[in-house]
């Protein structure tokens, strides 16, 4: 072979490569981007282990044994409920929009979440057949007292959930994967609010409309995300994707301010309420909560109208991911609040 000959085919694999019509290799997650996803699980990992601590500082109030603990399980079990929930609304939504890459969709984690929520569930259940405490063997664990309780039913409605959602995620059949959540997210509303409440049918709707709607929001805007980097050939199908999850996460934003406020006055009166958002770990957990929701409205704002008037509407993505980081933090503090006790009701 000529050396103009081999020249030629050299430029002609270079012209081919840069006009992709070569495909080569997918480039790797940077370092920095592993290092940033590092340190926000470290994080949202801390929140419920060292919150309880810092929170009950000066408050004159007692941990439960275990609350870092059970509160760490019960944020990975919120977690695990948010990304097969996001993942079906996503699809949905996709399905909507015009010129969508039919093949370009990344691959789903629900399998994955249903594994990290059955082991947490199981970690609940078992202190749940403990009697609400850490088991520290397995012979303090009694399985079949969990059949006797309500709590304990709760529990075990929980495990099982995540066990067929993860034979659900494997079917890929989106009317069956829907189920198993639900059963888990009506377990935690009704968990959340024991029959010796006052009105607790009421509490537990709301905390259903709350789950819901904050499941949908972190775990759809994760996969919104994911999405649109699988469809950078398409941007403006990004960008209408991009539209009409923002049409529905302002929607979802207006039912969590309306739930999280109206069970926040139920268990703290408006009297008192001010006094108990800083003089118990309770309501520095929740005020915590709620300026971080603050900031996430903020960033939702922003994205919203880079989406709008801006001249890339994919800009967008910038304060879309880190309003993903903050709802995750915000996940991690309800995890907290959940094994926190209850304020009390001052007169």
């Amino acid at each position: 072979m000529s050396p103009i000959r081999s020249t030629a085919d050299s430029n002609d694999r270079d012209a081919q490569a840069s006009s992709g019509s070569v495909a080569g290799p997918a480039p790797r997650p940077s370092a920095r981007r592993a290092v940033l996803v590092l340190a926000f699980v470290t994080t949202a990992t801390l929140i419920p282990l060292v919150g309880p601590s810092a929170t009950l500082h000066g408050t004159g109030e007692a941990a439960a044994p275990g609350v870092g603990g059970i509160g760490l399980l019960r944020t990975v079990l919120l977690v695990s409920l948010c990304i097969p929930a996001g993942e079906l609304l996503v699809a949905r939504l996709a399905s909507r929009v015009p010129g969508a890459p039919p093949a370009a969709v990344p691959r789903s984690w629900a399998p994955y979440a249903a594994c990290a929520g059955f082991v947490a569930a199981l970690g609940l259940a078992s202190v749940v057949a403990t009697g609400n405490l850490v088991p520290h063997s397995l012979g303090q664990i009694d399985v079949g007292g969990l059949y006797r309780t309500r709590d304990g039913a709760l529990a075990l409605l929980e495990v099982n959930a995540f066990l067929v959602a993860g034979l659900c995620a494997l079917s890929r059949r989106a009317s069956l994967q829907v189920w198993p959540p639900a059963a888990v997210i009506v377990a935690e509303a009704l968990r959340a609010h024991p029959t010796t409440e006052h009105s607790p049918l009421v509490g537990s709707g709301l905390t259903l409309v709350h789950l819901i709607c904050g499941t949908l929001w972190l775990g759809g805007l994760l996969y919104v995300l994911r999405t649109l980097r699988h469809w950078r050939t398409a941007p403006r199908a990004g960008a209408a994707l991009l539209g009409l999850y923002a049409r529905v996460a302002a929607v979802l934003l207006a039912a969590l301010t309306a739930t999280g406020t109206w069970s926040s006055l139920r268990r703290m009166p408006r009297e008192t309420i001010l006094d108990q958002l800083t003089q118990t770990a309770y309501g520095r957990t929740l005020l915590a909560k709620l300026l971080l929701v603050a900031v996430v409205a903020v960033l939702a704002l922003v994205a919203r109208l880079r989406l709008r008037r801006a001249a890339d509407p994919l800009g967008a993505c910038t304060p879309a991911r880190a309003e993903v980081v903050a709802l995750g933090l915000v996940v991690a503090v309800s995890g907290l609040l959940t094994a926190l006790p209850l304020p009390i009701r001052w007169s």
